[in-house]
C-alpha cells in the first residue's frame, strides 16, 4: 500500500503544475493588460491536506520586471515554487518557472522551467513565433541530454507562466454569472485543454485584506491534474489588479490550497 511518503512525494512532483494550472484562463486575443506592471511581487504558501489537516509545504512567489532588448520592452514574469527548510529534508523543492511576453497583450516570446524536485531534474525552454503558431523547445534533463524539436500551436496558445498573468487582464467585471471560457496551454510540449466558469462574487479575508472577489471554477482535460467537476476553485480581487489571493484543488493523491501572503508594487 502507498505511504504517505510516497503520496506526498507524487504532490510535490506535482505542486508547482497545479498550483499555477489553477490559474489557467482563455485565450481571448482581445484582452489588453491593465493590471500588470513591473516591480510587483506576490508570495503565496501552498499548502496539502495531510492525515486530515492543511499544513503549509512550500512558498509560491511571482514577480514582473522590465527587460529591454535591442528591439523591445518586455516583461519578464518570474515564478519560483520552493518548500520550507522542515520540509527540505523530507522533500525538496527549487524550481523557477518565468516567461519573458510582450507587456501589453502577455504574448510569449520566451518561456524557461528548470524543475529541481528530490531527484528529480528538468530544463525546458520555448522560443515562441506568433506570426507562425511555432514553438522551438529545447529540453536538457539531469544526463545533460538535450532534445530538440519544433511545435506547431494553436494560436492563442500560450506556456503556463504567461496565461497566468494574462488571466488578469480579462474584463469579469462585465461577465454574467455561468459565463464558461476555454483555453489552450502548452506544457511538456503539449496542448492542454481547460475550462473556466465565472461564478460570481463573493468577499473574503486575505493577509492582504478584506477583499471582494471574482469567483471562478476551473477544469481540466488532464485528468492527472486536477479532479473533479466541482473541486477547484480560484479568487481574483474585484478590481483593476485582479490579484489571485485563494485557490483549492483536488488532485489524484488528495487536495490542497493556496493563500496569498504578501502583495506589493501593485499598478492600481
Amino acid at each position: 500500500m502507498p505511504t504517505l511518503r510516497t503520496y506526498t512525494y507524487i504532490y510535490m512532483m506535482r505542486i508547482s503544475f497545479i498550483v499555477f494550472f489553477l490559474l489557467l484562463v482563455s485565450t481571448d486575443i482581445h484582452a489588453q493588460n491593465n493590471a500588470i506592471a513591473a516591480g510587483e511581487k506576490l508570495t503565496y504558501a501552498a499548502s496539502y491536506n495531510m492525515s486530515g489537516v492543511l499544513t503549509d509545504i512550500a512558498q509560491i512567489t511571482m514577480e514582473a520586471t522590465e527587460v529591454k532588448t535591442s528591439k523591445a520592452t518586455l516583461l519578464r514574469l518570474k515564478c519560483t515554487a520552493a518548500t520550507y527548510s522542515k520540509w527540505d529534508n523530507f522533500f525538496k523543492i527549487r524550481d523557477l518557472y518565468e516567461s519573458y511576453v510582450n507587456p501589453t497583450n502577455m504574448t510569449p516570446y520566451l518561456y524557461n522551467r528548470d524543475v529541481n524536485e528530490g531527484s528529480y531534474f528538468k530544463n525546458e525552454k520555448y522560443t515562441f513565433n506568433p506570426k507562425t503558431n511555432t514553438v522551438k523547445s529545447v529540453q536538457k534533463k539531469k544526463n545533460n541530454n538535450v532534445e530538440e524539436k519544433n511545435l506547431t500551436i494553436n494560436s492563442g496558445t500560450k506556456d503556463i507562466v504567461s496565461t497566468i498573468y494574462y488571466m488578469r487582464t480579462l474584463d469579469y467585471k462585465n461577465m454574467s454569472v455561468g459565463t464558461r471560457k476555454t483555453f489552450v496551454i502548452l506544457f511538456d510540449r503539449e496542448e492542454i485543454k481547460g475550462l473556466i466558469t465565472y461564478l460570481g462574487k463573493e468577499t473574503l479575508t486575505t493577509a492582504i485584506g478584506k477583499k471582494e472577489c471574482y469567483k471562478l471554477a476551473v477544469g481540466s482535460s488532464d485528468t492527472k491534474a486536477l479532479q473533479g467537476t466541482n473541486s477547484n476553485f480560484i479568487w481574483l480581487t474585484a478590481d483593476e489588479n485582479k490579484v489571485l489571493v485563494y485557490g483549492k484543488f483536488k488532485i489524484p493523491v488528495g487536495n490542497g490550497e493556496i493563500k496569498i501572503k504578501s502583495a506589493s508594487g501593485l499598478k492600481n
